[in-house]
């Protein structure tokens, strides 16, 4: 099989949170046939009801017939535990398309077993959020076979804007651990930024006014500070269990392959703390309550 993965080709998409469901949507309007599942009945009704896409009844159910199978769950433990219970329920030469954010060497290891057996295998994990999810617009960072690549090449771009080729299997996920740390380091440092500058008396707002027009702009100071730190709405969609996972699974790469990276391990301990302090669940823009108590209690 390598014929080109165009509509209206089948998708077996497992994981409907708050990025599958959008990214769902996508593949929808671009006229694959998608029939998805997840866990949660409810999201499996939301899906369905917001998409038009079809609902399995069970995991074998939604990939049985699919062409492709993208996984989007919380990590590459799960990922490998769904992808080798299905394996008997796919067909020879799927494509499956792991999105999530998962461990890059477990996804070398996983997809190379998968390879072995007669499926195609390229990681795929996303960045820009739930808003540039809706809109298709995501990044997407793809590693693997250049041939595979260019098979899902059409369902790649029914949800994303920006497709960068990075590499060999597992390099997709290396470089969204790395953007994630990047993303969460900044968006420390503009919180202690805040809190600092507001202690002395200068207002938040502006702060944030004259970060984004000087050299300390960044993400989390354009997208995140006004929106969901400062109004307190704390609704960015992406959890803070989620973000500390993937900055240190960014630690842990570098630590792995022998490169010093000391402020990579400082930060994944520091939002280590946060979710033991405030919760996994909250949204990865709660660290500035966090901070707010750092140190000011016995916790």
């Amino acid at each position: 099989m390598s014929h080109i993965l165009n509509p209206p080709a089948r998708i077996g998409l497992i994981g409907l949170g708050n990025m599958g469901r959008p990214m769902g949507a996508c593949l929808v309007r671009a006229g694959f046939a998608v029939t998805g599942f997840d866990v949660s009945e409810g999201a499996r009704t939301v899906f369905a009801k917001d998409s038009g896409a079809s609902i399995a009844a069970d995991m074998a159910a939604a990939v049985r017939d699919a062409d492709v199978v993208i996984t989007m769950v919380p990590d590459g433990k799960i990922v490998r535990a769904l992808v080798e219970s299905l394996q008997r329920d796919l067909q020879a030469g799927t494509v499956i398309i792991d999105m999530s954010s998962s461990e890059p060497m477990g996804t070398r290891d996983l997809g190379a077993k998968m390879i072995a057996a007669g499926f195609e295998f390229i990681d795929a994990p996303v960045s820009g959020g739930v808003r540039r999810a809706v809109d298709g617009s995501l990044s997407i960072m793809a590693g693997g076979d250049t041939a595979t690549l260019d098979r899902a090449g059409p369902v790649l771009s029914a949800m994303g804007r920006t497709i960068f080729r990075t590499g060999p299997l597992g390099s997709g996920h290396a470089m969204k651990a790395l953007n994630n740390y990047v993303s969460g380091a900044g968006l420390i440092a503009a919180c202690e930024a805040i809190n600092a500058g507001a202690a002395f008396g200068i207002d938040p707002g502006l702060m944030v006014d004259v970060l984004n027009a000087s050299t300390g702009r960044n993400n989390s100071t354009e997208v995140k500070m006004k929106q969901f730190i400062l109004s307190q709405s704390w609704g960015s969609g992406f959890s803070i269990g989620l973000m500390a996972k993937d900055i240190r699974t960014a630690g842990d790469l570098a630590e792995k392959l022998g490169v010093a990276a000391p402020l990579a391990e400082h930060c994944a301990d520091l939002w280590d703390e946060a979710v033991a302090r405030i919760g996994g669940a909250c949204d990865h823009t709660e660290v500035q309550r966090f901070l707010e108590m750092y140190g000011n209690d016995d916790g």
